[in-house]
């Protein structure tokens, strides 16, 4: 199995508390952490307000951050879960991740997706199109990166985008452009557009959501005559670990606790429904356990989240310790 970490940029509260001038030092040390440890890549969301709910808290820019990621670290890959497509113009966008990659010497991957914080999409003048439109635009954006990246050069009469000879130089230092994971698990439209484009899919972690999601992918693959075997399955866990039950009791409490001035004891507590009896919540053993499930279900890739990690990293440490070593 590969892992994969989220830094906290402050979307999910994760950075409350520190002085916004010090937020940064907190991530790029997370990162530096990250490098010289068993991870292979690191993510953020891209976001531009708060959840549970939009609040006057930071939430630090995706592709800002990864160019200083890549300035900054010199062998995990760098993600984003996932980049929405309408934010920005899909040539326009080729052509910064292309610069990040040669920035970091090749180790861009591009998450993408058609996007869902409908309360960020109308604050920042996107409006917020019908599924079908942003769906319309994931697919005719990532034949413009494909384009882009493996030839230099992009045009595309569509719908939604039109590009006429976007010239795209350097091109990305990967050999056929940067890794495409389709983030979503939408079965009619999203995951087909994974099965005809992605190098990577993101979809539900659970056992039976992943089983499902993964059947669904075989099936459009089959149809599209291309290689399932060829998609490397992730998904994104939420983590809570400790030594003990009662530890990890203390982690999920600690958020609440956290959250709560921001958001109200409602939203907080429910926050706890992407914990509580999923995968990454337990003690390393029970952890490995469910990961093995997960493993043998065709999930390879885990993606994992801490809430906690700009204030303390011991859970993350004993995760590196008691888990990775166990199924890496």
């Amino acid at each position: 199995m590969r892992f994969g970490l989220f830094v906290p940029q402050g979307w999910r509260h994760d950075l409350v508390g520190i002085d916004p001038a010090e937020q940064w030092a907190v991530m790029k040390g997370l990162a530096a952490h990250a490098d010289a440890g068993p991870w292979e890549s690191i993510w953020v969301y891209d976001h531009f307000h708060t959840v549970p709910a939009p609040t006057d808290q930071a939430t630090h820019e995706a592709w800002t951050l990864m160019a200083a990621f890549a300035a900054s670290t010199e062998r995990v890959r760098l993600g984003q879960m996932c980049t929405c497509m309408a934010y920005r113009n899909p040539a326009y966008l080729a052509k910064v991740a292309a610069t990040v990659d040669v920035v970091s010497g090749g180790r861009v991957e591009m998450g993408i997706g058609g996007g869902w914080y409908e309360h960020e999409w109308r604050a920042y003048g996107y409006g917020f199109p019908p599924p079908k439109d942003r769906l319309g635009m994931l697919d005719e954006g990532v034949q413009i990166f494909r384009q882009a990246w493996q030839k230099g050069v992009a045009t595309l009469d569509g719908t939604h985008y039109r590009v006429d000879g976007a010239i795209c130089e350097p091109r990305p230092i990967q050999d056929g452009g940067i890794p495409i994971w389709i983030a979503g698990g939408g079965e009619k439209v999203t995951l087909r557009i994974a099965a005809r484009y992605a190098d990577y899919t993101n979809f539900d972690g659970s056992p039976e959501g992943f089983t499902a999601k993964s059947e669904v992918l075989a099936r459009h693959c089959g149809e599209l005559g291309t290689d399932f075997e060829a998609i490397v399955r992730t998904a994104n866990y939420n983590v809570a670990v400790g030594a003990t039950e009662a530890e990890v009791s203390d982690r999920l409490r600690q958020l609440v606790d956290r959250l709560t001035p921001y958001v109200g004891k409602e939203k907080a507590e429910a926050q706890l429904g992407g914990f509580r009896g999923l995968p990454g919540v337990g003690t390393p053993e029970q952890i490995v356990e469910n990961l093995r499930g997960m493993q043998e279900r065709g999930m390879t890739y885990g993606i994992f989240y801490f809430p906690e990690a700009a204030y303390d990293r011991s859970g993350i440490e004993l995760f590196e310790r008691e888990v990775i070593p166990n199924l890496a």
